[in-house]
Parts: C-alpha cells; sequence; structure tokens
C-alpha cells in the first residue's frame, strides 16, 4: 500500500513547519483569520461547494438535462469524488493525459471536449478500453483526416489484440470478439471559434465518414457556445440561440439519416458556465426522440467573483433557484504601504488569474484583535506583478502592515493551474480538510 502523501511547506500556503497528510489537515486546528497558515494561501469554502453542487444538480433535473462537468476546471480527486457523487452523467476533458487522470480518479465515462489526433495517444487510449471494457471515451471528430487517424489507430489495436487472441486459441467457445470502438461526436463550430466543422455540410460529410468506419461509432453531436460572446446583450444571445439551433438541428438530421450507432443512446452536448440555460432550453426537446442532452459546465463549482459572476445565468431575474456562490479565494497578507492610497500585497499572477479581469478584494482582516478591518468602497486592485498586488485604497482606510487581505478572482480555471493544494474551510475559515490537483 502507497503511504498517504506528506504535506509540507513544499505546498504552498501551508505553514513552513508543516508535516502532515490530506486527511490530517483538519486535525491540525488551523484557522485563516488568525494567521496558522503561509500566505497567500488558497482556500475553498466548503458549504459553498455544497451548495453549487445543489443548485446545479437541481437545475439539471428541472430541465431534463444531464451534466459532465468540465474537470479541467480542478483536476481534483476530492472535488471531482463530490461531483461523481452527486450524480453527474459523466466528466469533461480537454487532453488525452487528462482523461488518463479522470479515470485514475475513478470516472468511469469521459467525455474528451477536443478533437482527438495524436496517434500515440489514440493507440494507447484503445489499449486502454480494449483492456477495461467497463471504461467509456468520448472525443469529438471534425474532419475525414481526423476521422481517418482515429480508425487507423484503433483498427491497428484490435487487429493486434486479433492475432494474440488467435495465437492463444481464444475465445474458446469460438464466439466472435466485440469490435473495438471509440464512439465519437461531431462537432459543429462557428465563425472565428475555436474547433468544430464551419457548417452543416461539411459535419453531415464528416458523420458519413465515421459511420463507415469500422472502428468508429457515431455516438452524438457537441459544440460550444461561450466562444461567441462575454457578455448577455440580445445581439449575443441572439448568436448563442441561432448556433444551439444548428446543433438541434445536425442532431435531428444524423439521426433521420441513422448515422448514429444503433447499439448507443446518443447525446447532444454544449454548454460552459455562461449559457447552459440557453443549451437546456434550445436542445432540451431533442429528448423526446430519445438523445440525451449533456451540458459540460466546469466552472460552476466554484464560481467566482468576475466572469461568470457577471454571465451566470443564476444572475438573471428569471432564475429561481439559489445563485451560485463564489467558493475560492486567495489569502493575501499586506507587505508594505509605501503610499497612502497604495497597498502591497503577497500575491501576484504566479497565485491568481488575470486573464479575465484582475482579482477583486474581498475582505481583510485583523489577526491580533480577531476583527474585520474595513476595505471601503475604493478598494481596487490596479495593477499585478509575479508576486505582488498592488491594492488602492482611501487614504484614510485603516488597512496596515501585517493585515489579511481575502481575493477573489475571476475565471477560477487559471487560479485552479497554480496551486497543487487548496485548502477546505468552514465559515470560520478553520480549516477541515483539504483539495489536490493535478495539472
Amino acid at each position: 500500500m502507497t503511504a498517504p502523501e506528506l504535506l509540507d511547506a513544499s505546498f504552498k500556503g501551508l505553514p513552513l513547519h508543516a508535516a502532515t497528510t490530506l486527511d490530517g489537515l483538519a486535525a491540525q486546528g488551523w484557522n485563516i483569520r488568525r494567521g496558522d497558515t503561509s500566505t497567500p494561501v488558497a482556500v475553498l469554502r466548503d458549504a459553498a461547494l455544497d451548495a453549487n453542487l445543489d443548485v446545479m444538480r437541481r437545475f439539471c433535473d428541472a430541465a431534463g438535462v444531464s451534466i459532465a462537468p468540465h474537470a479541467k476546471t480542478t483536476m481534483s480527486p476530492q472535488l471531482i469524488a463530490r461531483q461523481l457523487a452527486a450524480g453527474v452523467w459523466g466528466l469533461t476533458a480537454a487532453l488525452p493525459a487528462q482523461v488518463r487522470m479522470l479515470w485514475s480518479f475513478g470516472a468511469r465515462r469521459v467525455l474528451m471536449a477536443n478533437e482527438l489526433t495524436d496517434p500515440a495517444a489514440l493507440r494507447w487510449l484503445a489499449r486502454e478500453l480494449a483492456a477495461h471494457p467497463e471504461r467509456e471515451l468520448l472525443c469529438y471528430v471534425d474532419s475525414a483526416e481526423g476521422v481517418r487517424l482515429a480508425e487507423e489507430a484503433f483498427a491497428e489495436v484490435a487487429e493486434a489484440a486479433d492475432a494474440t487472441a488467435a495465437a492463444a486459441s481464444l475465445p474458446a467457445d469460438g464466439s466472435a470478439a466485440p469490435t473495438l470502438q471509440l464512439p465519437v461526436l461531431i462537432e459543429l463550430g462557428h465563425e472565428s471559434g475555436r474547433t468544430g466543422a464551419r457548417d452543416l455540410d461539411t459535419a453531415l460529410a464528416v458523420a458519413e465518414a465515421a459511420s463507415a468506419a469500422p472502428h468508429l461509432a457515431v455516438a452524438g453531436v457537441a459544440g460550444y457556445e461561450g466562444t461567441i460572446g462575454h457578455d448577455r446583450t440580445e445581439q449575443t444571445l441572439a448568436r448563442v440561440d441561432a448556433f444551439l439551433t444548428d446543433l438541434r438541428d445536425l442532431a435531428a438530421t444524423l439521426a433521420e439519416r441513422g448515422l448514429f450507432a444503433p447499439d448507443r443512446e446518443p447525446i447532444a452536448t454544449a454548454g460552459g458556465s455562461s449559457f447552459f440555460e440557453r443549451v437546456a432550453h434550445i436542445l432540451g426537446p431533442l429528448t423526446t426522440d430519445g438523445i440525451r442532452v449533456v451540458l459540460r459546465s466546469g466552472c460552476y463549482l466554484t464560481h467566482d467573483n468576475g466572469q461568470y459572476a457577471t454571465l451566470t445565468p443564476s444572475a438573471r431575474p428569471e432564475w429561481t433557484l439559489p445563485p451560485f456562490q463564489p467558493a475560492l479565494e486567495v489569502w493575501t497578507r499586506v507587505v508594505s504601504r509605501p503610499e497612502p492610497d497604495l497597498v502591497l500585497l503577497n500575491a501576484g499572477r504566479r497565485d491568481v488569474s488575470h486573464d479575465a479581469g484582475l482579482p477583486v478584494p474581498l475582505a481583510a482582516w485583523r489577526a491580533a484583535t480577531d476583527s474585520p478591518v474595513e476595505l471601503g468602497d475604493a478598494a481596487h486592485i490596479s495593477a499585478l506583478s509575479d508576486q505582488h498586488a498592488f491594492l488602492r485604497v482611501d487614504p484614510a482606510s485603516p488597512l496596515a502592515v501585517g493585515d489579511l487581505v481575502a481575493l477573489g478572482v475571476s475565471h477560477p480555471c487559471m487560479t485552479m493551474d497554480r496551486w497543487r493544494l487548496f485548502l477546505l474551510v468552514n465559515e470560520g475559515y478553520d480549516v477541515v480538510g483539504g483539495a489536490r490537483t493535478y495539472f
């Protein structure tokens, strides 16, 4: 049995004297606001995670859709285990290495939301699927060349397996071994977007090629609407709806032409964390024709204080469930106040995301008096360097060197991958556990 991993000061945020395991974190008695850890330190509010899981589960149940959350957001076995326990349909990955990790985390069904064109990775995955029939992988294709690469790799592995079985005189009962097949989703894209066929005719041609490939099975259609826009104006929503309508029409056409593999439940999948309610609304009617609608939202679990706080459907007036809560915070310490309106914090680009907006100061705390410090409405981050955040405050602010400042982030993915360990905290900021990440 492998010994539990030692968590020490090599994990950013832990005290310099730390020597514990993931299971032992809660017993350390650490409190973030009391200053028991090093700073910066990344935390996840445990209650907010539970609330967000519950909200998304309730939304999916009410809308009649499933979810395979994009696990690249966290790549954490502890957080993924909570999503699996919440009844997700599967998990989404972006790269073959992530597929491998998710299988090792206990996932059975993985949807790879990307084209798979690496022959070595295709052969490895084919061998894994042949050796572990309980596992399932679905991936995208958007070109005849992608179909060819996948077919050649899976055919090569299948032929090698057949030769091995023949040499061993297997199967003993003379029955034919099942054909090794890769379920593929025909991806539809949009102008200036990422991958995906740019029109329905091209997508149909790809589907016909995949349907004719002996080692591929057309398992559904896929698309991503999140790159259409980063606002919720009427114009952006109209473009999102038009794209999703095309995706729905593609699914219906493939069904009419009998291109879906006959022994599988076909799926139609789309949906990031900004417009997933539009996905449920536009694609939802496909469920009456036996096509499962699968969302791939990933950032709902941690949510944020920036991009998704603005774009989330849960901030709309028509939303009837509780709103998603920002669970991710990075706690920093004031290291300098060299000018009346300038405070320097000991966290920077190495610690917090900045691709979709600068971090947001949420709260300040003075450990010596165990009391909050008023930040004031003027407080904002104006810039980041590698290890510092430039916090602008009212010159009359009481914030002092040594105080703690909590930062919220925009776009949690780019903060998650900067940390190997997140501390789970209760509402009093006692450390109650941890979540490892594997990026």
